[in-house]
């Protein structure tokens, strides 16, 4: 960073918003649900079997995610499925938990997968 660039100050919306989508992935279930919507639609009943959580509560999970925008729904006949919103939410999951695995691992998981 260069001595005359100044560091950026957010609006109190943007600060206050970008808290409550941090506090909603904060939760470990939800952390879960949203990796396994980084590539992929899924159902409340599919997810909740992959979680091991109660449908119910997968549900109540996503609702929150939602009114988050961290996920998205569409409806396909009597089906819900659901994924992650956007690019941006998919690279701040992603970065995430590379950064976490660089604090946890010698050589990170996923740079055993971005192998050729």
């Amino acid at each position: 960073m260069h001595a005359t660039t100044q560091p950026p100050i957010w609006s109190e919306d943007v600060v206050t918003l970008a808290v409550e989508v941090l506090r909603v992935l904060a939760d470990p279930t939800r952390l879960q649900i949203a990796g396994l919507l980084l590539d992929d639609e899924s159902s409340v009943s599919d997810l909740a079997a992959r979680v091991e959580r109660p449908i119910p509560g997968v549900s109540q999970h996503l609702a929150k995610m939602r009114m988050a925008r961290i996920v998205t729904s569409r409806r396909q006949g009597n089906l819900v499925l659901y994924r992650v919103n956007n690019d941006h939410v998919r690279q701040l999951i992603v970065d995430t938990i590379g950064h976490v695995e660089h604090l946890l691992d010698a050589v990170p998981a996923h740079h055993l997968t971005d192998q050729p």
